[in-house]
């Protein structure tokens, strides 16, 4: 992942509800969904993405009264900063594990970086 992905999914609306959501307290994807107003799709959509990245874990599978099981979900990220700093773009994401990861990369602007003199 680089700092423009990081950027991106950190901005995201529906995935920073999510991961906001899921700080303290375990949810469903269909909780998730009905509290936040998150269609179910697009919500199992950012669930998926922000697994991938680390950002977000199932904590445990629960029965259902149906007898089906559910993941719930909690989120991995304690911290998420975003600068631009000296013409860089930098993402620092900390997990409440204590690990640190930080991005960086430099922006593009019609051919040629930020930083640069014209």
């Amino acid at each position: 992942m680089d700092a423009i992905e990081a950027s991106k999914i950190i901005a995201d609306e529906y995935a920073a509800k999510i991961l906001a959501a899921t700080y303290t307290i375990p949810k469903s994807a269909i909780r998730l969904s009905h509290d936040l107003g998150i269609p179910i799709a697009a919500c199992y959509r950012r669930i998926r993405m922000l697994e991938r990245v680390n950002l977000i874990r199932c904590e445990e599978r629960v029965l259902t009264q149906k007898g089906k099981r559910m993941s719930v979900y909690v989120s991995n990220l304690k911290t998420a900063f975003i600068f631009l700093e000296n013409g860089k773009l930098r993402v620092r994401l900390e997990m409440k594990s204590g690990c640190v990861d930080d991005y960086e990369g430099s922006i593009e602007v019609l051919g040629s970086n930020i930083g640069a003199k014209i």
